[in-house]
């Protein structure tokens, strides 16, 4: 009986209908006294442009759970209670709920919507999704779309919930590191020596002539990377980047912004979402907006799948018994501005080609990784402080390919960023600090590329490369790390280029030989105790099968966008001021070390204890160490050439294994220039030897040494030991061809060439990190030997020279 906009007042009482009711005209339905005093059991269709229900309790029909539907019109819904049952909008059809409550398992399901609206509603105790956003927004729109579209315009002025991080987020006094001291090495006249060999005409007669015999070395190759502002001290924070806030990040992406600016589909804004399974399901095209919202106690908050796209602000997203966020399927979307935390599993949850935009959120506590990106997943991960998780902040794995840029990760109780498992993406200018275990952690088939971060003040190791890790690792500052700065695996085949690798407390960079044990282990095992485990997320959720296969890019496609090596490349560091040995290696497998500082290390400069294949150590600076320069064990196989190895406190190169030390300019080590005892079986050629003390050239013992062309200079004038050396019972050693240069002599320079390493850097380039390893210009020559099977040359070999 009722007419067009008709306000139907129902009295308190229970009200059942056995039929669906069908509201062909608008009405407004009210009900009388408290909420809860009027409830109906009834199944409500709508047919007419607009309805207005109020202060009602649905409960679900004996034939139907759904106690409310429309495809046209427009319904509100204000101050209502839903339980155990079902709210159905179809599009082009729109609704808006404000202040109702939906428990005992009910839910929402928008259906193609254009717009919709629910404010300040509760979902408690569902069996599934609370509210389920399906299928692209609809094209035709009904008359309350315009005013739904005012109604959710964003008013909010945009701004991060402080630039500061939570507390206890601070950079100083958590090195724990010692600082090595600098390197007191040289005697106090040698010293002077040093002092006057730097004064124009100091050569003449009298006492400045008597002093000007140590040789000059400060302007080879990389001296540049020895000035005091490129080397980075434990306590100073400034030099790590502040988290940009939301409104910074907006102005730098459009693509964010037209995001922020997009009103479409569904809106929540302000609900609670509480106890049940789940909270938001978005899929098959279908566009969501989470505003304002709190997720607690659910078995996932919100799962964006099929295409859909999801846009969340400034929601509560915890206590999660699974992960707080899933995106897969190709979703995408912009998460922004949420505070995810105690969740179950991960934070956020990327997979299966979803590229969703994350920014400035605070993910923390979680029982496992902060983020997690696998089976081809990717994201735009920006500007977040991700911390105190008890896994990785950010664990990539499965063909995960994210780009990871300007984050603050830290103390978390695991690594900060984990790669593993053919994972990949780009990982650039994050603060990666105070982790429990290594900063970056990289194997089994990891190969991301690492570049401009900030690594430090960790309580394991500050990168850790596992094995078979990849990678490009270029232009990091890792320092003030308990452990080692870089710790390098065999079998792994990382790029490790222009790092500053300073302040750590034990080795600057560490190559093991050691494989990564299955069931754990000290060190390893460890790291990699917490990469499986956190793999293992979420695979069996809600019965998906891993069926990765059909997901994972081809290996060759993976492949070919990175030039592939054969052998690991440590080029370009600055390995400085550790509290150990600057490198140090134990491996089997071959390493090239090329164009780098290592400086004022407290242990040895490089300390090769074992090498199985051949170890390549070309055109680096190994200077001002606490003890030798270059420490070679026995049974290694090693090549030094175009080193400069300067002011050490040991002997400058002391050589037990096989190879060849070709081209090096040794001056001013403490010890002996070049000593070479034991089982060496090493050829010492064209080298130019100054020792303070010692001997230039030793060979003693057994040594098998072939030493010819070098040129020794004469060293402190107090020094009674012999330039070059033999001892008298040695037969496998040759002292050809060499030269020794006294104090009589014109004055002592290294002059063509001039000292090593060499360095053709263009005097435009700034001294920086920034300068790849590809400006440096090594001279050096090689002898291959080649047999050929044919006639030519009878049957010899071919010698090639490669410059």
């Amino acid at each position: 009986v009722a007419g067009s906009y008709d306000r139907v007042v129902l009295h308190p009482g229970v009200y059942e209908e056995q039929a669906e009711l069908v509201l062909k005209v608008p009405v407004e339905v009210v009900g009388l006294g408290r909420l809860g005093d009027v409830a109906l059991l009834v199944s409500l269709e709508q047919q007419c442009p607009t309805a207005r229900l109020s202060n009602l309790v649905f409960m679900p029909a004996w034939f139907s759970t759904v106690v409310y539907k429309t495809s046209s019109g427009h319904v509100q819904l204000d101050n209502c209670n839903f339980e155990g049952a079902q709210l159905q909008i179809r599009g082009p059809g729109t609704c808006h709920a404000r202040f109702c409550s939906f428990s005992q398992g009910s839910s929402t399901h928008f259906l193609g919507v254009a717009l919709s609206l629910l404010d300040s509603c509760d979902f408690s105790g569902s069996d599934s999704a609370s509210v389920t956003v399906e299928g692209a927004p609809a094209t035709e729109r009904n008359w309350a779309c315009k005013h739904l579209a005012a109604l959710a315009r964003i008013t909010t002025s945009w701004t991060s919930p402080g630039s500061g991080s939570p507390a206890g987020d601070t950079l100083g006094g958590h090195s724990g590191a010692t600082q090595p001291p600098e390197a007191t090495i040289t005697l106090e006249d040698w010293s002077k020596g040093e002092t006057e060999s730097r004064r124009r005409g100091g050569g003449g007669g009298g006492e400045e002539g008597v002093l000007n015999y140590r040789l000059a070395h400060s302007h080879h190759g990389l001296s540049h990377l020895l000035r005091p502002n490129q080397d980075v001290s434990p306590d100073f924070p400034s030099l790590t980047p502040e988290v940009r806030t939301l409104t910074e990040e907006l102005q730098r992406d459009p693509g964010a912004q037209a995001l922020i600016e997009t009103v479409q589909g569904c809106v929540l804004r302000r609900c609670l979402f509480r106890d049940g399974k789940g909270g938001v399901h978005v899929c098959n095209h279908g566009n969501a907006r989470l505003e304002g919202n709190v997720f607690r106690a659910l078995t996932y908050a919100v799962r964006c799948i099929q295409n859909a796209t999801i846009v969340m602000l400034r929601n509560e997203v915890c206590e999660c018994r699974a992960s707080g966020v899933f995106l897969r399927l190709s979703s995408q979307g912009l998460i922004a501005d949420n505070n995810i935390h105690s969740n179950g599993e991960a934070g956020l949850d990327i997979r299966k080609g979803a590229d969703p935009i994350i920014l400035c959120n605070r993910i923390h506590s979680g029982l496992r990784s902060g983020i997690v990106v696998l089976g081809n997943g990717r994201g735009s991960i920006r500007s977040n402080q991700i911390y105190n998780n008890k896994e990785a902040g950010v664990y990539i794995l499965f063909n995960g390919n994210p780009v990871v840029s300007g984050n603050h990760i830290f103390q978390g109780q695991a690594a900060g960023i984990a790669v593993n498992e053919n994972g990949r993406g780009v990982i650039v200018e994050n603060v990666i600090r105070e982790n429990q275990w290594g900063g970056a952690d990289i194997r089994r088939g990891g190969d991301p590329v690492l570049r401009n971060n900030y690594i430090c003040h960790g309580y394991s190791d500050g990168v850790v490369v596992g094995e078979r890790g990849r990678g490009l690792i270029e232009g990091n500052h890792i320092y003030s790390n308990k452990g080692c700065g870089v710790w390098l695996m065999s079998s792994s085949l990382p790029q490790l280029l222009g790092n500053y690798i300073t302040h750590n407390r034990m080795y600057g960079l560490a190559v093991f030989c050691r494989k990564d044990p299955d069931g754990g282990g000290t060190r390893e095992g460890g790291q990699e105790g917490g990469g499986r485990g956190g793999g293992q997320e979420n695979f069996h959720e809600e019965g998906e099968l891993l069926a990765w296969e059909g997901d994972l890019d081809s290996e060759d496609e993976r492949l070919s966008a990175r030039r592939s090596i054969s052998t690991a490349l440590v080029e370009g560091n600055c390995i400085s001021r550790n509290g150990a040995v600057g490198l140090y290696v134990k491996s089997s497998e071959p390493l090239n070390v090329v164009a780098n500082l290592v400086n004022g290390n407290r242990g040895a400069g490089v300390a090769v204890l074992q090498s199985g294949q051949l170890t390549r150590l070309v055109a680096n600076c190994v200077h001002g160490n606490g003890r030798g320069g270059v420490t070679v064990e026995r049974e290694c196989r090693v090549e030094l050439r175009g080193n400069g190895v300067y002011d050490n406190g040991g002997h400058g190169v002391s050589f037990r294994g096989d190879g060849q030390v070709v081209e090096n300019d040794v001056v001013g080590n403490r010890g002996y220039g070049i000593r070479l005892t034991d089982s060496a079986d090493v050829k010492v050629l064209r080298n130019r030897v100054q020792p303070v003390q010692g001997c230039g050239i030793a060979v003693l013992g057994p040594a098998k040494a072939v030493v010819h062309d070098n040129l020794v200079f004469q060293g402190h004038p107090g020094n009674v030991k012999p330039p070059l050396h033999r001892d008298p019972g040695n037969i496998g050693g040759a002292l050809r061809n060499n030269s020794v240069t006294c104090s009589s002599a014109p004055p002592w320079v290294l002059e063509n060439p001039p000292p090593r390493p060499l360095s053709d850097r263009p005097s435009s380039l700034p001294p920086s990190s920034s300068c790849h390893p590809s400006h440096f210009a090594i001279s050096m020559t090689t002898r291959i030997t080649a047999t050929v099977e044919s006639g030519c040359h009878n049957n010899g070999s071919i010698f090639c020279t490669i410059l």
